[in-house]
């Protein structure tokens, strides 16, 4: 099995599952124990200075305040996971997931976005997206996505509702000329 790790997972046009039509997830993990990742093109109507509030972080002066809280999935939704450009290192519970990006579950970097440290360049997203083991092989089988190695320069430079045209861009493909229907040979 190839990993899709750090990979873009695109819904398929014809996908009508609530949680996942129309959106762009990114793989964070896969392996023969399952997959994890975040959808990455639904901001909440949330921002950070409210979810700093909420949580008692402070950040008043913050420059973060005004960045959106994303929908990860519905997975966890109670937890927060930020994707973000560079290092895993210093955070608590952090994931290098490819050379430029990592994933950290943990309140030591809110309370640096808080403070006005931390990445530059993050998502925040609230919940997760996961498949058991084999199931987003199955997925995949049925035509319900297309996958495309993942790109820091969509992450976290293309506006969220650009952000799936630009992965499907990427390999060439106008998802409204998408058939429903696999091919198998």
């Amino acid at each position: 099995m190839q990993s899709l790790k750090h990979h873009f997972l695109l819904a398929m046009p014809h996908l009508e599952d609530a949680n996942f039509a129309g959106s762009l997830s990114y793989l964070c993990d896969h392996d023969d124990n399952g997959t994890m990742g975040v959808i990455v093109n639904r901001p909440l109507d949330l921002t950070l200075d409210a979810l700093f509030e909420q949580l008692d972080l402070g950040g008043d002066d913050s420059p973060h305040r005004d960045a959106p809280v994303y929908y990860g999935g519905p997975v966890h939704k109670d937890r927060g996971f930020i994707l973000h450009r560079g290092s895993a290192t210093p955070w608590d519970s952090s994931i290098q997931v490819a050379d430029e990006i990592a994933l950290t579950t943990s309140m030591d970097m809110l309370q640096a976005l808080a403070d006005g440290r931390g990445p530059e360049q993050f998502l925040v997203c609230l919940g997760c997206a996961g498949w058991e083991a084999g199931q987003l092989e199955n997925e995949l089988k049925e035509n319900a996505w297309l996958t495309v190695e993942g790109s820091a320069q969509i992450l976290f430079e293309v506006l969220p509702e650009q952000r799936l045209q630009a992965a499907a861009g990427s390999l060439g493909v106008d998802l409204n000329l998408l058939s429903r229907e696999a091919g198998h040979s």
